[in-house]
């Protein structure tokens, strides 16, 4: 049976944007390694943006995943291409490791050359949308609109406090299944699950290091 790594990612600013979360990553490569014959003997879980030119560098699971697919000459798989990037950049990076990647969405089939075509295609989507939008801000604006509405301040106040609250909850439910973890090792205290999280590069929702009272907030909120 052929052997493969499994690499999981979660981004603490856009968690859901790509309608997959880390169980649902999980299952949906196990299902595509079960019907190509495949087995996955190391897995890595990353919570971690994947922007900015020294991404590679903030994401140490990834590193991992790239040492142990090279060291037992296996491919790294993950559920979809923005798990590892939406920037064609970084994915040709990733390409020049010498790691083959399966993208579960794209199939087992998918080349190096197919792999740079979807990423440049995410990337210039993402322009665009940026691109239309500033262009119907600078229209409203030059049409005399006010960006903004100062008359309702207290509103939106309102509803970015919500707003972070409820990406706040969406960051411990996806910490949660690692603290589990961390726990059913036989490690309870709050100091320890946070020594177990910064070994893993984990990092808390500001991108910092755990420690106990972080780590006591997070189980609360789950609570």
């Amino acid at each position: 049976m052929k052997i493969a790594v499994g690499y999981l990612r979660v981004s603490t600013q856009a968690q859901g944007r790509s309608g997959l979360g880390m169980d649902a990553q999980r299952d949906a490569i196990e299902r595509f390694a079960a019907a190509e014959g495949i087995e996955v003997t190391a897995w890595f879980t990353e919570i971690e943006t994947a922007k900015g030119a020294d991404a590679l560098d903030r994401r140490p699971e990834l590193a991992k995943a790239l040492a142990t697919a090279r060291r037992m000459k296996a491919p790294v798989i993950v559920a979809k291409l923005d798990r590892l990037s939406r920037d064609v950049a970084f994915v040709a990076g990733l390409m020049a490791q010498r790691v083959p990647f399966i993208v579960t969405e794209l199939g087992a089939d998918a080349d190096p050359f197919m792999l740079h075509i979807y990423a440049a295609l995410a990337e210039k989507e993402r322009a665009l949308i940026a691109a239309r939008t500033k262009a119907a801000l600078q229209a409203k604006k030059a049409a005399g609109a006010m960006l903004g509405n100062r008359t309702n301040l207290a509103a939106a106040q309102r509803k970015g406090a919500d707003a972070n609250a409820h990406a706040a909850e969406a960051f411990a439910a996806n910490v949660l299944p690692i603290v589990r973890s961390v726990e059913a090792a036989g490690i309870t205290s709050l100091r320890g699950i946070a020594e177990a999280l910064n070994a893993r590069g984990v990092h808390t929702p500001r991108g910092g290091q755990w420690h106990a009272k972080t780590v006591g907030r997070l189980m609360s909120r789950a609570a």
